[in-house]
């Protein structure tokens, strides 16, 4: 397989209309440049890796089989590819009861250069306790948690995925926020540590 090269944003422009023209090597492009980001956000809100990965696919495939109606005065491409990801997140979810995961399915965050094994243990902990309190939260409250911190969007842009007023979507990290904090109480090293921080 020869090597892709991931767009920067200033080309993404150029790289979805030459995918519409029915370039393949544009839509590999493309793919390769959101295709870890579309994947943190269906773990995040499914918490099932296997279902993160057909959502993954079903995305990639609705939305480079529809370039024609992306319209870049209406969103940003990663705004509408979110969207398409967030839709398919929910049908999944109505589908089936997520079943309990364990924490071999916990995705893997990189690790700095040769850590020490504490380091490693105590990353290992905040992860446990983090994804553990997040199987807690409503589907509503996960949703936001994950858009607002997993891939740093603004309110804005997260009421656009969400399809919400960007007060409702304000409102959601609020009330995720004050959720986390009273299952993560007894966890005041998790806390210290700002994994979420108040706004």
């Amino acid at each position: 397989m020869k090597n892709v090269v991931i767009p920067t944003d200033g080309r993404l422009t150029e790289l979805i209309d030459q995918a519409r023209a029915g370039d393949q090597s544009a839509c590999a492009a493309i793919y390769h440049r959101f295709v870890q980001s579309i994947y943190r956000l269906a773990y995040g809100v499914l918490l099932d890796s296997q279902d993160a990965e057909e959502v993954v696919q079903d995305t990639f495939t609705y939305a480079l089989r529809n370039l024609q109606r992306f319209d870049e005065k209406r969103s940003a491409f990663k705004t509408w590819l979110y969207t398409i990801a967030m839709c398919r997140c929910r049908n999944k979810r109505r589908r089936k009861w997520l079943p309990i995961i364990t924490l071999s399915d916990i995705i893997e965050w990189p690790a700095s250069p040769e850590p020490l094994p504490e380091t490693i243990a105590e990353a290992h902990h905040t992860r446990e306790v983090i994804w553990s309190a997040l199987r807690e939260l409503s589907p509503k409250l996960r949703e936001a948690i994950v858009l607002r911190y997993f891939d740093g969007l603004s309110y804005r842009e997260m009421a656009d995925v969400l399809g919400c007023p960007q007060k409702t979507a304000e409102s959601r990290v609020r009330l995720a926020h004050e959720a986390l904090y009273g299952i993560l109480s007894g966890q005041r090293d998790v806390l210290l540590e700002g994994v979420f921080e108040h706004e």
